[in-house]
């Protein structure tokens, strides 16, 4: 099984307003970056999207190691917050609603093939890639909206 990195990181002028999402895939010493927007969204929308293009763009069954810095997200599924939505009929534990079901279903339908493993990095630090990304989905935040 292949083993590919991918950075991910989302970007939004306002919360909510026009947004941008960016993803790094490193597999075998080779890049490739991917991007995109939508113009009324949020951060958070965003982080998702990244990491469900990234995912998407991966033509076999590989072995993923995602690196966002998105508490949520690796919170999500490090701490089996997202087994105990889906348990609990996508309620949190407050019994409100879990905020953007469609795409927490689409990621977990995209990630289904793959081993993946969630890495949690600081963001707006010294890491170069996710600092790389970013700079990606804050230019994608801009670009078309």
């Amino acid at each position: 099984m292949k083993e590919v990195i991918l950075y991910t990181d989302g970007a939004c002028s306002g919360n909510p307003g026009p947004g941008g999402w960016g993803a790094l895939l490193i597999w075998n010493g080779k890049e490739r970056e991917l991007s995109g927007g939508e113009p009324n969204t949020t951060n958070n929308r965003m982080e998702m999207k990244a990491i469900i293009e990234g995912l998407r763009a991966l033509k076999e069954k590989c072995h993923v190691k995602i690196h966002s810095d998105s508490a949520l997200i690796i919170n999500a599924f490090n701490q089996n917050w997202i087994k105990n939505w889906q348990k609990r009929g996508w309620k949190k534990s407050n019994k409100k609603p879990v905020e953007n079901q469609d795409l927490w279903k689409e990621m977990l339908k995209v990630m289904a093939p793959h081993k993946v493993d969630w890495i949690k990095v600081k963001g707006h630090s010294t890491n170069e890639l996710n600092n790389r990304v970013d700079r990606i989905a804050v230019a994608a935040s801009k670009q078309h909206f």
